[in-house]
């Protein structure tokens, strides 16, 4: 517990010490300035690949870091026993972000979905370089895969806790992108009438599934794409 109240402190210290991020143009062609990068780890939340961290692949704008970082600690208030696993946002500088087509401005970011394991206990989702750090895995027509199931009440939690968040912060949730033919068992969830009511959820195929993770937009005010 004091290793969490320390990593806490210091994310609150860096938060305090930092410049506010700027964003330009939109998801799909934009660039950032003064990105900061999500905390590897939490009490109930981890990013999909160290690797990829240190790359610079988990940056974002510093308002959608703190919606993110508050949506967890909701959740960790809320769902004690679940953990959650975030995954690509962007660079620090923004711009083009393979292979994504949008991810460009610091408003956007995956979350690996919350799984359960045989036990029923919640665990994360695998992700390594072998299964292209989980964006490979395939779940079937119902949410399941291997001996992983998709936890659809975490999963709508998450999704009620980050646009909660963004309201804190005085940002909205734009959109949020899952698998339409998963769809209909997260709105079967004690969420969905929050969710139908408030929530963009995306009913158009993407040009990936978004099965095994959903994308998240952020509405955040941003500047015009500087001209050259």
């Amino acid at each position: 517990m004091i290793r969490w109240l320390l990593i806490a402190l210091l994310i609150s210290m860096n938060a305090l010490a930092e410049e506010p991020s700027t964003c330009y143009g939109s998801t799909s062609n934009g660039k950032l300035k003064n990105g900061v990068q999500l905390p590897a780890e939490g009490e109930n939340f981890v990013g999909y690949s160290g690797l990829a961290a240190s790359l610079g692949r988990t940056y974002l704008h510093s308002t959608a870091r703190d919606i993110v970082v508050d949506a967890y600690q909701q959740l960790q208030k809320e769902l004690p026993d679940k953990v959650f696993k975030y995954a690509e946002t962007g660079f620090a500088e923004g711009g083009p972000f393979k292979p994504h087509k949008t991810h460009q401005n610091g408003l956007s970011i995956d979350f690996m979905v919350p799984v359960l394991n045989k036990k029923g206990e919640s665990v994360h989702l695998p992700t390594h370089p072998f299964n292209k750090f989980g964006y490979n895995i395939e779940f079937d027509g119902v949410g399941k895969f291997e001996e992983y199931t998709i936890d659809y009440e975490a999963l709508a939690a998450h999704i009620v806790a980050l646009h909660k968040a963004a309201e804190k912060h005085q940002a909205t949730v734009w959109r949020v992108i899952f698998d339409p033919k998963l769809q209909p068992y997260l709105l079967k969830t004690s969420h969905a009438e929050y969710i139908k009511k408030r929530v963009n959820l995306s009913k158009k195929p993407s040009w990936v599934r978004h099965d095994e993770h959903i994308h998240v937009d952020f509405t955040i005010a941003c500047s015009p794409m500087p001209t050259k």
